[in-house]
């Protein structure tokens, strides 16, 4: 490969604004991936500065980095996703993020009543369970995980 279009960990830290442990990170979990040079030195394609940017936008919508190493599975030879690639991963994530969305909207809704009284009321709040009575409905908060 030509030397110029290879990075050390340290250019692509800096030129991704992370740090240099995140990429060892990502590394490890077969986002991205280096080469040896004969220094044993890790060397980096270029691509892999969009493929660090896919991985920041898509954590920053709350996508998993399981998620994202299974999306990123699905490109034709392990490549650095197109715009075209992008726009279909995205059709995928756009229902998982719709429906975080409508559990957070739910769980909104459903602490503003208590938040509003100020009282934190046991006769009144629409979070409260006496005597455990939403067991049969499933484990954890279901008044806040009902679908909406």
């Amino acid at each position: 490969m030509n030397k110029d279009m290879e990075l050390t960990v340290g250019q692509v830290a800096k030129r991704c604004g992370i740090n240099i442990s995140a990429i060892h990170f990502y590394e490890q979990k077969g986002l991205i991936s280096s080469w040896r040079n004969q220094g044993n030195q890790r060397r980096y394609s270029r691509d892999v500065i969009r493929r660090i940017s896919l991985i920041k936008a898509a954590q920053q919508l709350g996508i998993s980095l399981d998620e994202i190493g299974s999306a990123f599975a699905s490109l034709p030879n392990g490549r650095t996703a197109t715009r075209q690639d992008w726009a279909a991963l995205s059709v995928n994530w756009k229902d998982t993020l719709t429906q975080r969305i409508s559990r957070l909207q739910n769980m909104k809704d459903s602490l503003e009543g208590c938040i509003g009284c100020g009282c934190l009321s046991m006769n009144s709040c629409p979070l409260y369970n006496p005597d455990d009575q939403l067991e049969p409905q499933g484990p954890g908060p279901v008044l806040l995980n009902k679908k909406a």
